[in-house]
């Protein structure tokens, strides 16, 4: 018989994550070892990595970290909500928002390469993928700089960690205001910060697209340029966060709120788990 109590299961269990049945079977295997058993289940894990490979991953969480004139925002992604709530997932977050903080990465290329204790992050990453059986994905990384910053993590469920992120980088004195910003952009989900830094190609192509659906909509010809600038610019309110209708009062812009708190947003980011 195995040299091993029902306490060196839990004790595993809640190091690594793994099932009950997994956990016994490595211990059995292990004669009671429990640095043996800890290495078969993470090699049992590295191997059931590649068979997850194409698996989707629509689930997991947003964590940022500030530092001094920046904040870090990073999206892991997992299969399954069970998962994205489970304390070793959590913690493997926070590690990785950790080490992506400290290199000031702002690509998921840079935060992967990262060094984290002994490993990188990828390596952190798929080490803990193999325990936690599923596929664990860092799928966004960006580190906005600035002046002063309102970080906003939002909980679509009260059961899951964060699930949106904001971080808003301004200058000025209403901490309040750039708050309430952060939440606007939560909402209403914003491209570009300015009309002037959409793309001209991007534009171009709104225009030709509103053009071709007014003259289809049977629009007088002399008329199409007044009404497509109306339409590029209904484009623009939609994509470029300055030129949004403020979500807590749509009489106001989001700029003219902003210029009103005598605040200036320089920068912004926002990540949602899955999209």
């Amino acid at each position: 018989m195995a040299n091993f109590t029902i306490a060196d299961i839990k004790a595993l269990r809640e190091q690594l994550g793994t099932g009950m049945v997994d956990t016994k079977k490595a211990l059995e295997e292990a004669d009671g070892d429990l640095e043996k058993a800890v290495e078969i289940l993470r090699l049992k894990g590295a191997k059931g990595n590649a068979k997850r490979a194409d698996r989707s991953t629509t689930e997991g969480l947003v964590v940022a970290r500030e530092g001094e004139g920046k904040v870090t925002l990073v999206e892991l992604a997992c299969e399954t909500d069970f998962v994205a709530k489970n304390e070793k997932f959590i913690g493997l977050a926070e590690t990785v928002a950790d080490a992506a903080a400290a290199v000031a990465a702002d690509s998921v290329e840079a935060a992967l390469a990262a060094p984290a204790g002994d490993k990188t992050v990828e390596q952190l990453i798929s080490e803990d993928a193999a325990v936690i059986g599923e596929k664990i994905v860092l799928r966004r990384v960006r580190t906005v700089t600035g002046d002063k910053f309102e970080v906003y993590l939002h909980k679509t469920s009260k059961d899951l960690p964060p699930q949106i992120g904001v971080v808003v980088a301004y200058s000025g004195d209403d901490a309040a205001t750039a708050r309430s910003i952060a939440q606007h952009i939560s909402f209403a989900n914003p491209t570009y910060l300015s009309r002037e830094d959409v793309p001209a190609a991007e534009v171009e192509k709104e225009r030709e697209i509103v053009t071709e659906i007014s003259r289809n909509e049977g629009k007088p010809e002399a008329a199409l340029p007044k009404i497509v600038e109306g339409r590029v610019n209904a484009f623009f309110k939609q994509v470029a966060l300055l030129e949004q209708d403020y979500a807590k009062d749509n009489k106001l812009s989001v700029a003219q709120v902003a210029k009103d708190a005598g605040i200036t947003v320089t920068d912004f980011a926002r990540f949602k788990v899955g999209a």
